[in-house]
């Protein structure tokens, strides 16, 4: 008797319990006729206890009711920063974008212009993936350079741009050795060469061009004796541009020796031509 005394007792306690936690929880929430600064408090409590999906409906619902003041400005940043923190990245960097448009003389508006582009930078996936994120980060990046130069937030943006950049250049580099790897060696050399081309300041240039080289001397040892001389002579101006840009290069000394095997190349397509 006293065992179902107890459980009954547990049982009355828990329904308690449940109803103290689903009261504070309501009174957490925005209800109909709370005033807007009650409303924007509410929300701001989800946001400082990092419930940002909590949050992102508390501010969506603030910016409802009260548009057109300063709560609003404030509700609409902290929105974008709900979303971001929640790894909503798309959709916060459309809402620091209307942040910006909004509001354009707001102190923030630096700080909203810039989120929004590390929003794209958050979406920029591994180098073997689509990369169109990536080049809108990079895009929104040089535009905020080019308006807030010398600031703390340029300077960072310069350095992710670098490392962006560094990635696009990985995945022509890695198409290049696709290419050449299946012995499609003009394909191999025209990835290779749009490397330098494109981002000839990252750490893939010089092992792209001394593998441009090579792509091209392995065209030309597999074509008619009719093109060879020509494809060696590729090979030979791609030697030149590197011992131009690279002359320490690491490669240098396997670029040589391709440049040996182009010239004695040449002499023996144009023998066997002539004959």
């Amino acid at each position: 008797m006293k065992y179902q005394n107890s459980g009954t007792t547990k049982y009355f306690f828990a329904i308690l319990i449940g109803l103290f936690v689903l009261g504070c929880t309501n009174t957490r929430q925005i209800r109909q006729g709370d005033s807007l600064e009650v409303a924007f408090e509410k929300a701001k409590a989800f946001y400082d206890r990092g419930r940002y999906t909590d949050a992102t409906r508390a501010f969506e619902t603030v910016l409802s009711i009260g548009r057109g003041t300063e709560i609003a400005q404030e509700s609409q940043y902290l929105l974008a920063m709900s979303y971001f923190n929640n790894r909503d990245y798309l959709v916060a960097a459309s809402e620091f974008q209307r942040y910006a448009t909004n509001f354009p003389r707001s102190e923030r508006r630096i700080d909203a212009e810039f989120q929004e582009a590390i929003s794209y930078y958050k979406l920029s996936p591994r180098y073997k993936l689509d990369q169109t994120d990536t080049f809108r980060a990079i895009e929104l990046m040089q535009l905020f350079i080019g308006r807030y130069p010398g600031t703390t937030q340029a300077e960072e943006a310069a350095g992710l741009i670098d490392e962006m950049r560094d990635k696009l250049a990985r995945k022509e580099y890695e198409s290049g050795q696709m290419y050449l790897r299946i012995r499609q060696y003009e394909a191999a050399a025209i990835y290779f060469g749009m490397v330098l081309d494109m981002y000839p300041e990252t750490t893939w240039a010089e092992a792209s061009l001394a593998l441009q080289i090579e792509a091209y001397v392995l065209f030309a040892d597999n074509s008619v004796p009719e093109r060879q001389a020509e494809r060696y002579q590729m090979a030979i101006d791609s030697y030149q541009t590197y011992i131009q840009l690279f002359p320490r290069g690491d490669n240098r000394g396997k670029v040589e020796d391709l440049a040996d095997a182009a010239r004695s190349g040449i002499e023996s397509a144009r023998q066997t031509v002539s004959n």
